[in-house]
């Protein structure tokens, strides 16, 4: 990969200074610093100040499990060198993290299809609106992207090397791995893909008579070194929180908050865009719903839309879901289920899925969500429509790629980790477009295998 940096020199300093220029124009005309942001700050800055992982209360600083602590240790370090809640450095850091990411996408494209892919893999990476909207964010995902990219491109050095036997490339895996772990809890599909792919490859050798020794040990390696940091914010949330749990609650909830199971549950069994997640899902608990905004799905008959409509009201009353109207929801759930299970296990799922993977991403931008009716202003109505374009563009281009024929070097691996975060993903009720960014380092090697001409024959 250097030798073809310094061979094309010229090219990779311009793609830089543009991916530069366009992140720029996204942290001083767009910023992102979100309510999400605040609490991993608010982290960040209790650690530093306080010697505590916590969050700031009434009662001062108290202890929490509710965010794992790979992006406050980001933001500590941050505002330890630039001053406290310096967001606007986190947000420069994580511009040069994402071209960082860029380097390593061209990596992969290289190992994967060849030279001429890496160039175009740098460049779709460098102009993607998404990742450089979200490196003006003072969230995960460039984070996220970038440990994932990495762990991707050791997994595949690791193939690389003769039989298997890069221990460096497979703990370096492991590293980035347990870095994405550590930032998100979604991060564990990572790991799940890796490991899975090394088990076919390992059944695939045993089936020839070959014991498969070099996979086994390779697994070995990744999953006790990607596991090996939860161990002690495992230990450290027996002892603190005398709770067990070895990465973060799956709604961010303290220990004794309540948890509306029954009301997601309900969710569910309708929602399948990004729009009614703005609208009805965070607004719960704390502010008022506007029942007009459910979808007809939400309902099966003029019986049930009243019903749904009367709990819609105990909540707007109250602002709060008590058990008992969460128990409510959960048995109208139950009865939705009951009537049609493909629709919630199987439709909606799938509808949640394309909705996230090509929707307009401007959930941090000043779009109307409800892009489609076209009543915002001009300016952001265009904003929508030009992002969306874009995201199927890239989509598309990644299809096209990927189906031009078996000229792929271990693709296995890059598929195998899209299907199963995208399998994950369908299960959530609060479909997200941001969910799908840790799989565009995928996308772009896909796309960027249309500009490699010659074919290059390889493993799966």
């Amino acid at each position: 990969m250097l030798k073809l940096i310094r061979d094309s020199r010229r090219f990779f300093i311009a793609a830089t200074a543009a991916g530069i220029l366009l992140r720029l124009i996204f942290i001083f005309r767009f910023p992102g610093v979100t309510t999400d942001s605040f609490i991993y700050g608010d982290i960040a800055k209790n650690w530093l100040q306080h010697g505590m992982y916590g969050i700031s209360s009434d009662e001062g600083v108290l202890p929490t499990y509710i965010r794992l602590p790979g992006y406050p240790a980001f933001l500590a370090a941050i505002f330890a060198i630039f001053g406290v809640e310096h967001y606007r450095a986190a947000l420069v850091v994580q511009m040069f993290v994402d071209i960082g990411a860029c380097f390593v996408i061209a990596g992969i494209a290289r190992r994967v299809v060849g030279a001429r892919a890496s160039k175009a893999a740098f460049l779709l990476a460098a102009i993607c609106p998404f990742t450089a909207n979200y490196a003006a964010c003072a969230l995960t995902e460039t984070l996220e992207i970038f440990v994932t990219a990495l762990a991707l491109h050791f997994a595949l050095v690791g193939m690389d090397s003769a039989r298997l036997g890069n221990v460096r490339a497979w703990i370096g895996c492991g590293v980035a791995t347990a870095a994405a772990i550590l930032i998100r809890p979604d991060g564990g599909i990572l790991l799940a893909a890796i490991l899975l792919f090394l088990a076919f490859h390992w059944l695939r050798a045993f089936r020839h008579g070959n014991i498969g020794m070099p996979f086994a040990r390779a697994a070995l390696i990744v999953g006790l070194v990607s596991i090996g940091p939860l161990v002690p914010w495992t230990l450290r949330n027996l002892r603190t929180m005398h709770t067990f749990q070895p990465l973060a609650p799956r709604y961010a909830n303290e220990e004794d908050e309540f948890v509306p199971s029954g009301f997601n549950c309900w969710v569910k069994t309708w929602i399948a865009d990004y729009a009614s997640v703005e609208e009805i899902y965070w607004p719960v608990p704390g502010e008022p719903v506007d029942s007009t905004r459910l979808p007809n799905r939400a309902f099966d008959s003029p019986e049930q839309k009243e019903e749904t409509l009367n709990l819609m009201n105990q909540y707007n009353s109250a602002l709060f879901v008590s058990p008992e109207l969460d128990a409510k929801f959960a048995a109208l759930a139950a009865t939705r289920i009951h009537a049609d299970p493909l629709r919630y296990y199987l439709w909606l799922p799938a509808l949640r899925i394309a909705d996230m993977w090509l929707r307009p991403r401007t959930g941090t931008l000043p779009s109307d969500s409800r892009w489609w009716e076209f009543n915002d202003d001009p300016k952001w109505s265009a904003m929508a429509v030009g992002m969306g374009l874009t995201g199927i563009a890239y989509v598309f281009l990644g299809l096209l790629g990927f189906f031009r024929g078996n000229h792929f070097h271990y693709a296995g691996l890059l598929v195998t980790f899209v299907v199963l975060r995208s399998l994950f993903l369908g299960t959530l009720e609060n479909p997200e477009p941001r969910y799908t960014l840790e799989c565009f380092p995928v996308v772009i090697v896909f796309a960027a295998a249309l500009f490699q001409g010659k074919r290059r024959n390889g493993g799966d």
